[in-house]
């Protein structure tokens, strides 16, 4: 694995297009940006299988899916394990958790798409396999249908994720890309939203003609169920 400062791959920020990658998953065989085609995704990355706090979160998504699926949403986990692994760990997923696992899992022993997504962990020095090799922390990509990373999460070993903080975000950027709108914070669908500060005040009158001022920067508006709807 490179590990000088030349060779390594260039940082990934919000607005950066998602490395494409090549890899085998239980799903079989994917090119990533195929994989994408004109869904969102999120990829999910997982220190080890086998392990409790991963066992917990995968079974998590796998029966939350069905809700990212109605937002047009692709879900696809890794771990710096075989496929013939994921394939044994998957097993235990759906029986402890009750769940049916669908969604492709990353096989990534070689750490390569780890590394090209900087999902390796410098932190946690006992977060290390037998040979003594770092470990994934638990990051997390949202990506659009433009291969475009919205949101980075980045967890440590320790810590489970929120699976609906996730489904959350998604919901707020869908939302946001179909109307021009940003969300406040702890915003759910249902709740008002803010309109973009570009928008001038005589236009957000016209636009939203329930429009509520508390401020000149800030004003709120409620949606119509049409305009929360998934943006897909």
């Amino acid at each position: 694995m490179a590990s000088s400062g030349e060779d390594r791959p260039a940082p990934l920020r919000l607005g950066s297009i998602a490395p494409n990658f090549h890899a085998e998953t239980t799903n079989g065989p994917i090119d990533f940006h195929e994989f994408i085609g004109d869904k969102w995704v999120v990829l999910f990355s997982h220190p080890e299988d086998y392990t409790p706090v991963c066992t917990t979160e995968l079974g998590a998504f796998a029966k939350l899916e069905p809700e990212f699926t109605k937002r047009g949403v692709k879900l696809i986990g890794l771990s710096a394990n075989t496929v013939d692994s994921h394939g044994g760990w998957i097993k235990d997923i759906d029986e402890i958790s009750g769940s049916k696992l669908r969604f492709p899992i990353i096989g990534d022993k070689e750490r390569k798409v780890a590394y090209a997504y900087d999902m390796l962990d410098h932190q946690d020095i006992t977060n290390v396999d037998q040979k003594g090799i770092a470990f994934t922390i638990r990051s997390v990509f949202i990506i659009d249908p433009k291969k475009t990373i919205r949101l980075i999460l980045s967890y440590p070993a320790s810590t489970g994720r929120n699976t609906a903080e996730v489904l959350r975000v998604v919901d707020s950027l869908q939302t946001g890309d179909k109307n021009k709108v940003t969300t406040p914070i702890n915003w759910v669908p249902g709740d008002d939203v803010i309109v973009h500060p570009s928008v001038k005040t005589e236009q957000a009158k016209e636009q939203y003609p329930h429009l509520k001022i508390v401020k000149p920067y800030l004003r709120f508006t409620p949606l119509s169920k049409e305009q929360t709807s998934a943006a897909v």
